[in-house]
């Protein structure tokens, strides 16, 4: 089953989620500010994106800039904070079994479900 992390908020997130709608295959929606993945999880999706934590972060939030910007963190303590605070996790991923993928480009996300 297609998983997508969504955040309603967000135009691209917005639009890759009616990519699924009218794609007609079945999906989950994950609100991932209100539910947030685990650390465990978080690491499952990005072993799925192969990705590095940074990678992943959305580093021009004002969260990331005020208290994590200028702090030396190794992998673990980056997913960490994308735990505790899930408006850094860029948006939206789609998740199909063992892969994901960010899905900003709608066109890669067309090619990715198919």
């Amino acid at each position: 089953m297609i998983q997508i992390y969504h955040n309603s908020r967000c135009g691209k997130s917005r639009n890759c989620l009616a990519l699924l709608e009218n794609s007609k295959k079945e999906f989950e929606v994950i609100n991932y500010l209100t539910n947030p993945p685990s650390f465990e999880e978080l690491s499952s999706i990005l072993q799925k994106l192969n990705k590095k934590p940074i990678e992943l972060v959305r580093q021009k939030e004002k969260i990331w800039i005020e208290i994590f910007r200028d702090k030396k963190m190794n992998s673990e303590e980056i997913i960490q904070a994308m735990v505790d605070n899930p408006i850094l996790i860029e948006r939206p991923i789609v998740v199909i079994e063992e892969s994901a993928i960010i899905g900003r480009d709608l066109e890669k996300v067309e090619s990715f479900i198919l």
